[in-house]
């Protein structure tokens, strides 16, 4: 489809740089979409893939099973918050939220009957691209809009309140139990990103507003789905960003930084009692069944990855890193367009008034020598745990130069 600007060739990448196929080299602010933790070409996820390949590239996972996927299945258990027992492997995030969905209403009309077929949600969320994960992203200010009227129709609340370490609103909190109480008969379940709200704004809200989710589902016998797709393995600095609220959710859905950006793969953990609504419920299984589940190439790199996470010299890298940018990014407060500066574990983000030229602020990032991917009226950056001290100020200060661009800084 046409671009507004020709995309870059990229011929090879190692540690956090992405090499040009005219020789040039950038650093990598984006994790390729906030996945490739590790950096490029790490010895032990490279290891695990050649590793794999050499005994078998893929196998269905429908009647037949396979090490690896059960060895991460365990572990993915093991770190996961409390009373998540079940894993459902799925092939992209969307479609673990769609699965997560399917979970949700499945056990639900075994628990209570078939009335219980919507989710209540918040806007300014962002679950997914699917037609199941549309309909619960923001239908106004979303990138799916031009769907109204063709995905199902949910209860949304107000955007939870900006702030991290504020207080839980309440007001808002108000708002929202109104909601669930009215709708309560026909509510299944709550579906929210814990914490940040990514693609939809890359906004951060109080883990209070997490912790009334879960109070409010346990009084009305509702399910907690959590989308840790992006914030999930220490990006916000928890290894889940629902600790930080000190909940576990019935659903949970996994991806992106599972395989440290290697191949394509996610998943969706669920409780028990979940599990075994679904299994007990007229249809006795989960109706959903990706061809790529649990594909072992997949696995073995995830596995991998989570076995470096479990050194745990992650966090250590990303409360650097949220130390990094919180000194990189506030000179961009003086730049007269920019309306906000947020920083959040490995999470910098710049709010410009307007919405940003995105082919001048990637040029001038590129001319920093840095990739960035602004949209909407943020420029912002997410980079791989692994990154420099001198590399994330060079990223730091393609960012405010990025906005100084957009903004006449």
């Amino acid at each position: 489809m046409p671009a507004a600007s020709p995309a870059l060739p990229v011929v090879g990448a190692e540690g956090v740089r992405l090499r040009l196929a005219d020789g040039r080299e950038l650093i990598d602010g984006m994790s390729s979409w906030w996945c490739a933790i590790h950096g490029y070409r790490h010895p032990a996820l490279d290891a695990a893939v050649s590793d794999q390949l050499g005994r078998m590239a893929h196998v269905m996972f429908g009647g037949l099973t396979h090490e690896g996927a059960v060895r991460l299945a365990q572990r993915l258990l093991e770190i996961a918050p409390g009373g998540l027992e079940h894993v459902f492997f799925a092939d992209s995030g969307s479609v673990s939220v769609e699965v997560a969905i399917k979970m949700c209403l499945q056990a639900q009309r075994a628990r209570r009957g078939p009335e219980a077929t919507r989710l209540l949600t918040v806007r300014g969320g962002y679950h997914g691209d699917t037609f199941g994960a549309m309909a619960v992203c923001d239908p106004v200010e979303g990138m799916h809009s031009l769907f109204a009227g063709t995905v199902a129709e949910h209860v949304f609340a107000d955007r939870p309140p900006d702030g991290f370490g504020a207080p839980l609103d309440g007001a808002w909190a108000a708002q929202v139990e109104g909601l669930i109480r009215a709708h309560a008969h026909e509510l299944a379940g709550v579906i929210i990103e814990p914490v940040v709200q990514g693609a939809g704004g890359m906004r951060f809200h109080s883990p209070a507003c997490v912790a009334l989710m879960r109070r409010l589902c346990d009084e009305h016998d509702l399910l907690l789905i959590l989308d840790e797709i992006a914030t999930g393995f220490g990006r916000t600095g928890a290894m889940f960003a629902c600790e930080h609220a000190g909940v576990s959710p019935d659903i949970m859905c996994v991806g992106k930084a599972l395989t440290g950006g290697y191949m394509t793969l996610a998943a969706t953990l669920c409780t028990p009692a979940v599990a075994e609504a679904i299994s007990n419920g007229e249809g006795g299984a989960l109706m959903h069944g990706p061809t790529f589940m649990a594909n072992p190439l997949a696995c073995a790199v995830a596995l991998a990855s989570l076995e470096l996470l479990g050194e745990g010299a992650w966090a250590g890298q990303v409360s650097a890193i949220e130390s990094g940018l919180r000194e990189g990014l506030a000179p961009a407060r003086e730049i007269p367009g920019v309306a906000d500066v947020r920083v959040l574990g490995a999470i910098g983000v710049i709010q410009m008034r307007e919405p940003v030229d995105m082919a001048a602020a990637s040029a001038m990032a590129v001319r920093c020598g840095v990739w960035l991917r602004p949209f909407r009226d943020l420029i912002y950056t997410m980079p791989p745990y692994v990154i420099s001290d001198e590399d994330l100020a060079q990223v730091s200060a393609a960012v405010v130069g990025a906005a100084g661009v957009c903004g006449g800084g």
